[in-house]
């Protein structure tokens, strides 16, 4: 059992009115036809641009050759007074750089360092949550926001400065989606880029909030008072071509998308983990089960077989990040259509996952697809939930870590079971329910 996907219906008419769609949800403004289709060219005087599902076009752009598809410079439209200059957005040196310096900070061993900071935070979240039917998703956030600074700042979420910009994060979340109309189209620069007033003051306080950390932890830093945790290791880290280290204004910008990154989308993620269990009982009763026999000692993580095919599973059903656009440096010919240089090319995710020429029953929760040869065939072509190839996502291991640990423990402590109102997914700034995600806790028994 799990929610319908959001109607999709074919968007006609003025620009004007694609935007409002877009605006009001990405998943339900594109066509049905692109959960069979190869590719969907999207063609008018301001627009031109591809969506890919073919997984040999997906390799290409993502893996084969990721430097003649570089990150659309329109995609900062939506995301430039929350992210400024960070990884997530450059291209080319800037971007190689800023990776040389982020990447060694979760090589190695590092999970294991980490996995103290999550294991805190799940105790922390446990004892938040109250019997009832409750939305999950606030709780979530509170409890992936928690995560990301311990890891980054050694701080737990009560801390002031943390819990500040945990709650102006979550006045700041009804912003424009990551993937919107500026991001696949050349608008004049008189047309509105949407950035309410709201959106640049809550961006505008999240940076400042997180700008008073990376001071502090300079400051420590160079008193040499400074906790071994992913801030210290990333300010202190040279680039090792270079010898530079990130600046106080470039940590600004990189904390910030390592907290869009590990805040919203672990939210995301596990919100709808919780929801998909409470939905099938069967598979809440085997998480359940490792999660009781999780202990503190990290090597037990690897016990927990069925939690991890569930969140594979969620991921796939629910990817945080529903798509992710490039753009042609150069003209190419996809599949025998000529696509000109400045094209927009869409690769998503959302559609990817569900492709029904890709999986067997796309719309279907079934954890079980990961042991089967069928399944990881897909998951070959098809998976992608934090992209691939040069630009995958460095915090991949840690979300991974986090979101099994996290389900496996919640589902130990309370019985799951649906709300009253099934949710109905929409893409914000990752994919949430139009109207929460309502899912009645019970706690269980100690046994």
């Amino acid at each position: 059992m799990i929610p319908p996907k959001p109607r999709s219906s074919d968007v006609r008419g003025s620009v004007w009115r694609l935007a409002r769609a877009f605006r009001r949800d990405l998943l339900s403004a594109l066509p049905a036809r692109l959960y069979r289709a190869w590719m969907a060219e999207f063609r008018s005087p301001l627009i031109h641009s591809f969506v890919c599902n073919d997984p040999a076009l997906v390799r290409l752009i993502l893996q084969d050759r990721p430097a003649d598809f570089p990150k659309s410079d329109r995609l900062r439209e939506g995301l430039a007074p929350l992210l400024g200059n960070s990884v997530f957005v450059t291209n080319g040196a800037e971007w190689a750089h800023q990776r040389r310096i982020i990447d060694p900070a979760f090589e190695g061993g590092r999970l294991r360092e980490l996995f103290p900071a999550i294991w805190d935070a799940t105790d922390a979240a446990i004892a938040r949550l109250q019997p009832g039917e409750i939305d999950i998703e606030p709780e979530t956030s509170h409890a992936a926001a928690d995560v990301i600074f311990r890891a980054l700042f050694s701080l737990p979420i009560e801390h002031r400065i943390a819990a500040r910009v945990f709650h102006a994060f979550r006045a700041h979340q009804e912003a424009q989606p990551i993937v919107n109309l500026a991001a696949l189209m050349p608008l004049p620069a008189w047309v509105p880029r949407w950035h309410s007033r709201r959106t640049r003051a809550t961006a505008a306080q999240i940076r400042g909030l997180i700008a008073d950390l990376v001071d502090s932890r300079i400051q420590a830093i160079a008193g040499g008072t400074a906790p071994d945790d992913l801030a210290t290791k990333i300010m202190t880290t040279p680039d090792p071509e270079t010898g530079h280290c990130f600046d106080g204004a470039e940590m600004v910008d990189q904390v910030a998308i390592f907290f869009l990154a590990g805040h919203e989308t672990g939210a995301s993620a596990l919100a709808w983990a919780l929801w998909l269990l409470a939905a099938n009982p069967d598979w809440q009763d085997r998480v359940a089960a490792e999660g009781r026999a999780l202990t503190p000692d990290f090597s037990t993580v690897s016990t927990l077989k069925a939690t991890r095919a569930v969140f594979r599973e969620t991921l796939r059903l629910y990817p945080p990040v529903p798509m992710m656009v490039r753009e042609a440096a150069q003209p190419e010919c996809f599949r025998d259509r000529a696509v000109p240089r400045g094209a927009q090319l869409v690769l998503s995710p959302w559609h990817l996952h569900r492709h029904e020429r890709l999986w067997r029953n796309p719309d279907m929760f079934d954890p079980a697809r990961w042991n089967t040869e069928d399944g990881k065939a897909s998951a070959r072509d098809a998976y992608v939930p934090f992209s691939s190839g040069q630009r995958v996502c460095p915090g991949a291991g840690l979300a991974m870590l986090e979101g099994v640990v996290m389900l496996a423990r919640i589902s130990a402590a309370f019985r799951l079971s649906p709300g009253q109102q099934a949710p109905v997914p929409v893409a914000r700034l990752t994919v949430r329910g139009r109207d929460g995600i309502l899912i009645r806790l019970q706690p269980r028994e100690t046994p």
